[in-house]
Order: C-alpha cells, then structure tokens, then sequence
C-alpha cells in the first residue's frame, strides 16, 4: 500500500513538472497544444523528429528548457528503478514526496496567473534580447514579424509569368514585399539577386506583408505554401 502511494506521488511530481514546463514554452510563443507534446517527448527520451522539435532547437530559451527535461526524465527513470527496490526494502519517504508535490503545485499555480504570466514573458524576451545574437533567433522574431507578416516559398512553374524576368523587376518599389533569395537546385542565388533571371523551377523565398505576396504571385488554381512560425 506504501509502495502505491510513494508511486503516485512521484507520478504527481512528474505532472506537474510537465504543465509547469508547458507554461515555459507557451510563454516563449510556443503554441500549447505542441508545447506538451514536446515535454512528453523529451520526459520520455522518446526524440520526435518533426517540425515542432525544430521550433525547439532554434530558439536558445527553449534549448535549456528543454536540456532540463531530458535530464529529469533520465532521472525519473532511475527514481522509478529505485523505488521498485526500495519498496521491497520498505524504506519509502513519503513526506518528503508531499512536500515537494505541494511546492510544486504552488509554483504551477502561480504560474497560471496573468500577472505572473506576463512578467514572466517579458523577462524571456529581455534575456533573449539582451545575451542573443540575432543567427540564434527564430525567424519570427529575427524579422519582427507583424500578425499580417509572412515568410514564404514560391515555386516558379512552366507557365509562369515571371519566366525570363530580372528579380528586381517582380517586386514594384511601394509594395511591401522583399526577396530574400532565389534557390537554383541545390544553388542559393544571393549575390546580385537584382540582376539574376527568374528560370523555370526556381523556388523564391519572400518575406513581406501576406495581403501583398498573395496579391502579387498566387494565382487562383494555387495554393501559397506559408513556411512562417
């Protein structure tokens, strides 16, 4: 029966090291739903390679989060080992387990309150601002982008009309729109991008106002592949 409770304890700790972890990451723009996944995952050693763990790898703040949980689901793991043993050896701790669950508990509350949020969120990003290069940003917040931003690829077609057209000429200068860089199969196009002609197959990447791009290069049997964050 003590074995069953120091077990559950443990499990609670383990809970709420998770919402508190899930907390975190939303603060730092991370969506909540991805945010848990992502904490399991890591919890459990389970390494997910997707979409979502890049969002993870690129940004600093989630990096030593995430570094944490790696840890202490490594170290989980020996408590469970541990406790199995200690179970049959009867030398179980439960008070102290209960205070750490009540500590705990009483830092995810906190941590739920708008107030504590928001402080929280801003110290995150004045640390971010303050100790990072901006080559370690997400490209959210390297470019600034504004609700309406978006960055994006365009694939040019063989029945495009900006076949032979100068890079400098598919953008007019009012509009909000800016080429980042032409890719040529395996080639990135940088240098004099302005002079370089838009072949059959190039993928442009754009950044600029979402309203603008979508005018400008979707067409109506298209859909505009959005790779923003």
């Amino acid at each position: 029966m003590m074995g069953m409770v120091f077990m559950m304890l443990y499990f609670l700790i383990v809970a709420f090291v998770i919402e508190i972890s899930v907390i975190l990451f939303n603060l730092t723009g991370l969506e909540e739903a991805v945010s848990r996944y992502q904490v399991i995952s890591m919890l459990t050693n389970t390494g997910f390679t997707t979409d979502e763990a890049q969002l993870i790898i690129d940004h600093p703040v989630r990096r030593r989060l995430s570094m944490f949980l790696i840890l202490f689901g490594a170290f989980s793991l020996a408590v469970v080992i541990s406790s199995i043993t200690n179970i049959l050896s009867n030398d179980l701790r439960l008070k102290e387990l209960m205070v750490i669950n009540i500590v705990l508990l009483v830092i995810l509350m906190i941590g739920k309150t708008p107030f504590i949020r928001e402080r929280l969120k801003k110290r995150l990003n004045r640390e971010m601002e303050k100790k990072l290069e901006i080559s370690e940003l997400p490209i959210k917040d390297a470019l600034y982008l504004d609700e309406n931003d978006l960055v994006t690829d365009i694939v040019i077609k063989e029945d495009s009309k900006f076949i032979d057209k100068k890079a400098a000429d598919l953008v007019e200068r009012d509009e909000d729109i800016s080429i980042l860089f032409i890719k040529r199969g395996k080639v990135n196009i940088r240098n004099r991008l302005d002079e370089e002609k838009i072949q059959e197959g190039d993928q442009l990447f754009i950044y600029g106002n979402q309203e603008a791009i979508e005018n400008k290069f979707l067409e109506k049997d298209e859909e505009l592949d959005k790779k923003s964050d």
